[in-house]
């Protein structure tokens, strides 16, 4: 009989950017047979990730999988750098987000920046043209697996991808089904005791990222890991339908 043990190994990786200190939390997901992490931090930041996997001794000349929630650059910014040194690794993406990652199309968030550029105060103006040149030194990576909303893998009691779109068209949020864990990605974030919607002028499509938040909690969730702000317990159907409202 299969083993349903599924270890669960947060890597919180802690960086400046614009003058104070952020954390993101990437997630190390293993079993009998594979080692998956959930997304992989940003530009340049694949050295802070390996820090934090040795810290939590876990050997990333292990990994098998790394699944990428959505094309953001804070979440597969380091993609190319961790092919390139462990090319055993599968990309594992939404269809919906495959082109973009792999370069063939244009970074969603980059032509929203370039879009709303004009529109920006004076005093953003500078800063507005920073992050686009910032998103331009994202490098695109080969995406080996592309899943659709529902597709599952078989590592432990389970895993099932369950797409939220809104934020980016193919966002991703990974459930384990034996564990009733969520890793919700940027699907929404958690801050003090609160799950919090995130800024509403990065979603793509914010009609669309309410109503996957309403999706999300029809599913029976005792955990949730936010890639900004960590693990949440405690009346999530609840938090999850105030902040879809």
């Amino acid at each position: 009989m299969m083993s349903t043990l599924l270890s669960l190994t947060l890597l919180p990786v802690t960086y400046l950017y614009e003058g104070r200190e952020e954390t993101i939390y990437p997630v190390i997901l293993q079993d009998h047979t594979e080692m998956m992490l959930v997304d992989c931090c940003g530009i340049g930041q694949l050295t802070l990730l390996e820090e934090a996997a040795q810290k939590a001794h876990l050997d990333l000349t292990k990994l098998t999988k790394v699944f990428i929630t959505h094309q953001d650059h804070d979440h597969m910014g380091s993609l190319r750098a961790l092919q390139e040194k462990y090319p055993q690794v599968q990309v594992i993406a939404n269809a919906k987000e495959a082109l973009y990652i792999s370069g063939e199309k244009k970074l969603l968030r980059l032509a929203q920046a370039e879009n709303n550029q004009s529109a920006l105060p004076e005093n953003q103006q500078e800063w507005g043209l920073e992050f686009q040149r910032l998103l331009t030194t994202v490098e695109p990576a080969l995406v080996d697996i592309q899943i659709t909303d529902g597709d599952t893998l078989s590592m432990g009691g389970g895993i099932t991808f369950i797409e939220t779109s809104g934020h980016m068209p193919g966002h991703t949020c990974v459930y384990l089904n034996h564990e009733k864990i969520l890793l919700a990605g940027d699907a929404f974030t958690f801050v003090g005791k609160k799950l919090i919607f995130p800024y509403p002028e990065f979603q793509i499509d914010l009609k669309e990222a309410k109503k996957s938040l309403v999706k999300l909690a029809q599913l029976d969730i005792e955990k949730v890991i936010c890639y900004h702000g960590g693990e949440f317990f405690g009346n999530i159907e609840e938090q999850l339908l105030r902040i879809s409202k």
